[in-house]
Protein backbone atom coordinates (compact mmCIF):
# COMPACT_ATOMS: atom_id res chain seq x y z
CA UNK A 1 0.00 0.00 0.00
CA UNK A 2 1.03 3.76 -0.70
CA UNK A 3 0.41 4.49 3.05
CA UNK A 4 1.92 3.13 6.24
CA UNK A 5 -1.24 0.81 7.55
CA UNK A 6 -2.35 1.74 10.93
CA UNK A 7 -2.56 -1.99 13.25
CA UNK A 8 -4.37 -2.54 16.21
CA UNK A 9 -3.21 -5.39 18.17
CA UNK A 10 -5.94 -7.66 20.23
CA UNK A 11 -3.37 -9.39 23.00
CA UNK A 12 -2.84 -10.17 26.32
CA UNK A 13 -0.96 -7.40 28.54
CA UNK A 14 2.09 -6.80 26.72
CA UNK A 15 3.89 -5.62 30.14
CA UNK A 16 4.61 -9.58 30.87
CA UNK A 17 5.57 -11.54 27.46
CA UNK A 18 8.52 -13.01 26.60
CA UNK A 19 10.57 -10.78 24.03
CA UNK A 20 12.58 -13.46 22.74
CA UNK A 21 9.96 -16.01 22.42
CA UNK A 22 6.51 -13.92 21.74
CA UNK A 23 5.26 -14.15 18.37
CA UNK A 24 2.90 -11.44 18.88
CA UNK A 25 5.78 -9.47 19.72
CA UNK A 26 7.63 -10.17 16.62
CA UNK A 27 4.61 -9.67 14.78
CA UNK A 28 4.55 -5.72 16.29
CA UNK A 29 8.29 -4.97 15.78
CA UNK A 30 8.45 -5.89 11.66
CA UNK A 31 5.19 -3.86 11.60
CA UNK A 32 6.99 -0.36 13.03
CA UNK A 33 10.00 -1.53 11.38
CA UNK A 34 7.96 -0.97 8.20
CA UNK A 35 6.61 2.30 9.44
CA UNK A 36 3.68 0.87 10.59
CA UNK A 37 1.33 2.95 13.08
CA UNK A 38 0.44 -0.03 16.04
CA UNK A 39 -1.90 0.39 19.16
CA UNK A 40 -2.54 -1.96 21.62
CA UNK A 41 -5.75 -3.31 23.97
CA UNK A 42 -7.32 -5.47 25.59
CA UNK A 43 -10.14 -7.76 24.83
CA UNK A 44 -12.16 -6.22 27.77
CA UNK A 45 -11.74 -3.22 26.10
CA UNK A 46 -14.18 -4.04 23.43
CA UNK A 47 -17.54 -2.06 22.83
CA UNK A 48 -20.33 -2.52 20.09
CA UNK A 49 -22.79 -0.19 19.75
CA UNK A 50 -25.74 -0.61 17.42
CA UNK A 51 -28.72 0.42 16.57
CA UNK A 52 -29.95 3.94 15.30
CA UNK A 53 -29.15 7.46 17.24
CA UNK A 54 -31.82 9.96 16.07
CA UNK A 55 -31.77 9.56 12.15
CA UNK A 56 -28.24 8.14 11.49
CA UNK A 57 -28.13 4.32 12.01
CA UNK A 58 -25.17 3.92 13.90
CA UNK A 59 -22.74 0.49 13.98
CA UNK A 60 -19.37 0.99 15.43
CA UNK A 61 -17.06 -1.22 17.36
CA UNK A 62 -14.36 0.35 19.77
CA UNK A 63 -11.79 -0.50 21.93
CA UNK A 64 -9.61 1.44 24.73
CA UNK A 65 -6.68 1.21 22.86
CA UNK A 66 -3.25 2.78 23.53
CA UNK A 67 -0.92 3.25 20.99
CA UNK A 68 2.69 1.46 21.03
CA UNK A 69 6.06 1.44 20.44
CA UNK A 70 8.22 -1.54 20.80
CA UNK A 71 11.64 -2.72 21.10
CA UNK A 72 13.89 -5.82 21.68
CA UNK A 73 15.44 -4.73 25.21
CA UNK A 74 14.44 -6.30 28.35
CA UNK A 75 12.72 -4.87 30.99
CA UNK A 76 11.92 -2.24 28.56
CA UNK A 77 10.26 -3.12 25.92
CA UNK A 78 7.43 -1.25 25.30
CA UNK A 79 6.37 2.68 25.46
CA UNK A 80 2.95 3.20 25.33
CA UNK A 81 0.64 5.90 24.81
CA UNK A 82 -2.41 7.52 26.23
CA UNK A 83 -5.57 5.63 26.27
CA UNK A 84 -7.82 6.80 23.63
CA UNK A 85 -10.98 4.96 22.24
CA UNK A 86 -10.11 3.59 18.89
CA UNK A 87 -12.67 3.22 16.30
CA UNK A 88 -11.77 0.06 14.80
CA UNK A 89 -13.57 0.01 11.96
CA UNK A 90 -10.59 3.00 11.01
CA UNK A 91 -7.58 0.33 11.14
CA UNK A 92 -6.58 -1.31 8.32
CA UNK A 93 -5.53 -4.31 10.13
CA UNK A 94 -7.14 -6.04 13.74
CA UNK A 95 -4.25 -8.91 14.46
CA UNK A 96 -6.67 -10.98 16.91
CA UNK A 97 -3.65 -12.37 19.14
CA UNK A 98 -4.91 -12.80 22.89
CA UNK A 99 -4.31 -16.37 23.81
CA UNK A 100 -7.13 -19.25 24.32
CA UNK A 101 -8.86 -20.32 26.33
CA UNK A 102 -10.97 -20.35 23.31
CA UNK A 103 -14.41 -19.96 25.63
CA UNK A 104 -17.29 -18.02 24.92
CA UNK A 105 -15.43 -14.98 25.87
CA UNK A 106 -13.27 -15.45 22.98
CA UNK A 107 -16.18 -16.78 20.74
CA UNK A 108 -17.93 -13.69 22.10
CA UNK A 109 -14.89 -11.32 20.57
CA UNK A 110 -15.05 -13.41 17.11
CA UNK A 111 -18.68 -12.27 16.85
CA UNK A 112 -17.92 -8.69 17.58
CA UNK A 113 -14.57 -8.59 15.11
CA UNK A 114 -17.36 -9.76 12.08
CA UNK A 115 -18.77 -6.18 12.25
CA UNK A 116 -15.83 -4.69 10.86
CA UNK A 117 -13.91 -7.40 9.31
CA UNK A 118 -13.33 -6.77 5.73
CA UNK A 119 -11.16 -4.92 3.04
CA UNK A 120 -12.64 -1.23 1.91
CA UNK A 121 -13.99 1.70 3.81
CA UNK A 122 -14.88 1.37 6.90
CA UNK A 123 -13.66 -1.99 7.39
CA UNK A 124 -10.32 -3.59 8.44
CA UNK A 125 -8.73 -6.76 7.97
CA UNK A 126 -8.87 -9.25 11.40
CA UNK A 127 -6.03 -11.77 11.24
CA UNK A 128 -6.90 -14.61 11.60
CA UNK A 129 -10.88 -14.13 9.99
CA UNK A 130 -12.83 -14.25 13.33
CA UNK A 131 -15.47 -16.50 11.44
CA UNK A 132 -13.01 -18.71 10.69
CA UNK A 133 -11.23 -18.82 13.86
CA UNK A 134 -14.72 -19.46 15.69
CA UNK A 135 -15.66 -22.26 13.41
CA UNK A 136 -12.09 -23.74 13.47
CA UNK A 137 -11.55 -25.13 16.96
CA UNK A 138 -8.13 -26.57 16.54
CA UNK A 139 -8.78 -29.78 17.55
CA UNK A 140 -11.95 -30.33 15.36
CA UNK A 141 -10.60 -28.64 12.53
CA UNK A 142 -8.28 -31.82 11.99
CA UNK A 143 -11.01 -34.13 12.02
CA UNK A 144 -12.01 -33.16 8.88
CA UNK A 145 -8.74 -34.70 7.17
CA UNK A 146 -9.25 -38.41 8.60
CA UNK A 147 -6.35 -39.57 6.26
CA UNK A 148 -3.73 -37.17 7.94
CA UNK A 149 -4.47 -38.10 11.57
CA UNK A 150 -3.85 -40.60 14.34
CA UNK A 151 -7.02 -42.42 15.20
CA UNK A 152 -9.19 -40.46 17.42
CA UNK A 153 -11.79 -39.76 19.25
CA UNK A 154 -13.92 -37.13 20.94
CA UNK A 155 -17.01 -37.94 22.54
CA UNK A 156 -18.56 -37.58 26.23
CA UNK A 157 -19.24 -41.28 26.70
CA UNK A 158 -16.74 -42.51 28.68
CA UNK A 159 -17.60 -46.16 28.04
CA UNK A 160 -16.30 -45.40 24.17
CA UNK A 161 -12.99 -44.21 25.98
CA UNK A 162 -12.56 -47.18 27.82
CA UNK A 163 -13.07 -49.33 24.74
CA UNK A 164 -10.68 -47.02 22.73
CA UNK A 165 -8.10 -47.63 25.60
CA UNK A 166 -8.78 -51.61 24.87
CA UNK A 167 -8.39 -51.16 21.35
CA UNK A 168 -5.16 -49.28 21.11
CA UNK A 169 -4.14 -49.57 24.74
CA UNK A 170 -1.73 -46.93 24.75
CA UNK A 171 -3.73 -43.35 24.63
CA UNK A 172 -3.39 -39.64 24.78
CA UNK A 173 -6.27 -38.18 27.19
CA UNK A 174 -6.94 -34.06 26.79
CA UNK A 175 -9.39 -31.12 26.77
CA UNK A 176 -10.67 -30.43 23.83
CA UNK A 177 -10.53 -26.86 23.84
CA UNK A 178 -7.34 -26.90 25.92
CA UNK A 179 -3.96 -25.22 25.15
CA UNK A 180 0.24 -25.49 26.66
CA UNK A 181 -0.41 -28.72 27.50
CA UNK A 182 -2.57 -28.46 30.39
CA UNK A 183 -4.81 -31.17 31.52
CA UNK A 184 -3.20 -33.42 28.95
CA UNK A 185 -2.78 -36.92 30.21
CA UNK A 186 -0.90 -40.25 28.75
CA UNK A 187 -2.67 -43.17 30.24
CA UNK A 188 -1.31 -46.56 29.00
CA UNK A 189 -3.43 -50.05 29.11
CA UNK A 190 -2.41 -50.73 32.81
CA UNK A 191 -3.05 -47.56 33.93
CA UNK A 192 -5.95 -47.70 37.23
CA UNK A 193 -6.34 -44.07 36.91
CA UNK A 194 -8.75 -43.56 33.79
CA UNK A 195 -11.77 -43.74 35.48
CA UNK A 196 -10.30 -41.40 38.62
CA UNK A 197 -9.59 -38.97 35.64
CA UNK A 198 -13.01 -39.44 33.23
CA UNK A 199 -14.82 -38.76 36.58
CA UNK A 200 -12.96 -35.45 37.53
CA UNK A 201 -13.41 -33.54 34.18
CA UNK A 202 -16.85 -34.82 33.87
CA UNK A 203 -17.57 -33.26 37.42
CA UNK A 204 -16.08 -30.10 36.48
CA UNK A 205 -16.62 -29.82 32.91
CA UNK A 206 -19.62 -30.06 30.49
CA UNK A 207 -16.98 -30.27 27.43
CA UNK A 208 -16.40 -33.87 25.29
CA UNK A 209 -12.73 -34.62 25.42
CA UNK A 210 -10.51 -35.96 23.10
CA UNK A 211 -8.59 -39.34 23.01
CA UNK A 212 -5.92 -39.86 20.60
CA UNK A 213 -3.38 -42.75 20.16
CA UNK A 214 -0.35 -42.16 21.67
CA UNK A 215 2.71 -42.05 18.95
CA UNK A 216 6.20 -43.18 20.36
CA UNK A 217 7.43 -40.95 17.16
CA UNK A 218 6.81 -38.06 20.23
CA UNK A 219 10.09 -38.47 22.28
CA UNK A 220 11.67 -37.47 18.86
CA UNK A 221 9.45 -34.10 19.10
CA UNK A 222 5.91 -32.69 18.38
CA UNK A 223 6.97 -30.67 15.10
CA UNK A 224 5.27 -27.36 14.89
CA UNK A 225 4.80 -26.20 11.10
CA UNK A 226 4.04 -22.40 10.48
CA UNK A 227 1.61 -21.73 7.44
CA UNK A 228 1.37 -18.09 6.33
CA UNK A 229 -1.70 -18.09 4.02
CA UNK A 230 -1.21 -21.61 3.05
CA UNK A 231 2.38 -21.75 2.63
CA UNK A 232 4.85 -23.70 4.47
CA UNK A 233 7.67 -21.29 5.35
CA UNK A 234 9.22 -23.48 8.29
CA UNK A 235 9.38 -25.62 11.26
CA UNK A 236 10.70 -26.14 14.85
CA UNK A 237 11.11 -29.33 16.67
CA UNK A 238 9.67 -29.41 20.07
CA UNK A 239 10.92 -32.37 22.13
CA UNK A 240 9.49 -33.23 25.81
CA UNK A 241 11.38 -32.92 28.58
CA UNK A 242 12.75 -36.19 29.94
CA UNK A 243 9.80 -38.21 32.21
CA UNK A 244 7.49 -35.86 30.42
CA UNK A 245 4.62 -36.97 28.00
CA UNK A 246 4.04 -33.36 26.63
CA UNK A 247 6.37 -31.52 24.21
CA UNK A 248 4.85 -27.81 24.77
CA UNK A 249 7.13 -25.56 25.41
CA UNK A 250 4.88 -24.21 28.46
CA UNK A 251 5.72 -27.24 29.83
CA UNK A 252 9.46 -27.65 29.91
CA UNK A 253 9.68 -28.44 25.88
CA UNK A 254 13.08 -28.20 24.10
CA UNK A 255 12.47 -26.21 20.81
CA UNK A 256 15.27 -27.62 18.64
CA UNK A 257 15.98 -27.01 14.26
CA UNK A 258 14.57 -29.25 11.99
CA UNK A 259 13.36 -29.72 8.30
CA UNK A 260 10.40 -30.04 6.99
CA UNK A 261 9.97 -34.00 5.38
CA UNK A 262 7.98 -34.75 2.05
CA UNK A 263 5.04 -36.20 4.32
CA UNK A 264 5.21 -32.88 6.14
CA UNK A 265 4.96 -31.23 2.63
CA UNK A 266 2.18 -33.41 1.73
CA UNK A 267 0.37 -32.37 4.96
CA UNK A 268 0.41 -28.83 3.83
CA UNK A 269 -0.62 -29.17 0.99
CA UNK A 270 -4.00 -31.31 1.41
CA UNK A 271 -4.89 -28.20 4.33
CA UNK A 272 -3.13 -25.18 2.33
CA UNK A 273 -5.97 -24.14 0.35
CA UNK A 274 -8.84 -24.66 2.57
CA UNK A 275 -6.55 -22.24 5.22
CA UNK A 276 -6.58 -19.60 1.79
CA UNK A 277 -10.03 -19.69 1.66
CA UNK A 278 -11.07 -19.72 5.00
CA UNK A 279 -8.41 -16.29 5.46
CA UNK A 280 -6.64 -17.85 8.39
CA UNK A 281 -3.10 -16.36 7.01
CA UNK A 282 -1.17 -17.49 10.94
CA UNK A 283 -1.55 -20.99 11.23
CA UNK A 284 0.71 -23.52 13.39
CA UNK A 285 0.38 -27.06 12.69
CA UNK A 286 1.34 -30.00 14.98
CA UNK A 287 2.56 -32.99 13.04
CA UNK A 288 3.92 -36.09 15.37
CA UNK A 289 5.84 -38.78 12.99
CA UNK A 290 3.90 -39.16 9.74
CA UNK A 291 0.23 -37.45 11.34
CA UNK A 292 -1.58 -34.50 12.05
CA UNK A 293 -2.44 -33.93 15.47
CA UNK A 294 -3.60 -30.31 15.45
CA UNK A 295 -4.00 -27.38 13.19
CA UNK A 296 -4.23 -23.59 15.31
CA UNK A 297 -5.68 -20.93 14.22
CA UNK A 298 -5.99 -18.36 17.33
CA UNK A 299 -2.86 -16.98 18.46
CA UNK A 300 0.20 -19.63 16.85
CA UNK A 301 3.28 -19.47 18.28
CA UNK A 302 6.66 -20.13 17.21
CA UNK A 303 8.19 -17.11 15.10
CA UNK A 304 11.25 -16.51 16.55
CA UNK A 305 12.81 -20.01 17.53
CA UNK A 306 12.05 -20.59 13.92
CA UNK A 307 14.24 -17.55 12.67
CA UNK A 308 17.05 -17.99 15.09
CA UNK A 309 17.17 -21.67 13.64
CA UNK A 310 16.49 -20.43 9.86
CA UNK A 311 17.50 -17.17 9.56
CA UNK A 312 14.59 -16.15 8.08
CA UNK A 313 11.75 -13.47 8.70
CA UNK A 314 8.71 -15.36 9.49
CA UNK A 315 6.89 -12.10 11.25
CA UNK A 316 7.72 -10.23 7.22
CA UNK A 317 6.47 -13.31 5.17
CA UNK A 318 3.34 -13.17 7.41
CA UNK A 319 3.18 -9.31 6.75
CA UNK A 320 3.49 -10.01 2.96
CA UNK A 321 0.85 -11.59 3.13
CA UNK A 322 -1.61 -9.34 4.80
CA UNK A 323 -0.49 -6.91 2.39
CA UNK A 324 -1.45 -9.21 -0.33
CA UNK A 325 -4.83 -9.32 0.55
CA UNK A 326 -5.45 -6.34 1.21
CA UNK A 327 -3.94 -5.16 -2.46
CA UNK A 328 -6.76 -7.60 -3.59
CA UNK A 329 -3.64 -10.64 -4.03
CA UNK A 330 -4.48 -13.03 -1.23
CA UNK A 331 -4.76 -16.10 -3.61
CA UNK A 332 -1.11 -17.82 -1.44
CA UNK A 333 1.22 -17.53 -4.21
CA UNK A 334 4.21 -15.77 -2.79
CA UNK A 335 6.74 -18.36 -3.87
CA UNK A 336 8.25 -18.52 -0.31
CA UNK A 337 7.43 -22.02 0.51
CA UNK A 338 10.40 -23.43 2.86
Amino acid sequence: MSRPLKVAVQMDPLAGIDINGDSTFALMLEAQARGYELFVYHVQGLSLREGRHGAVRAERLTARARPAAVRRVRGDHATLGEERILDLSQMDVILMRQDPPFDMAYITATHMLEHVHGIGPDRALVVNDPASVRNAPEKLLVTHYPNLMPPTLVTWDQQAIRDFRAEWRDIIVKPLFGNGGAGVFRIREDDENLNALLEMHFARSREPLMIQRYEPAVRRGDKRIILADGQPIGAINRVPAEGEARSNMHVGGKAVQVALTPRDREICAAIGPMLREKGLIFVGIDVIGDWLTEINVTSPTGLQEMDRFDGINSAGLIWDCILRRLEGAGDGAGGFVA
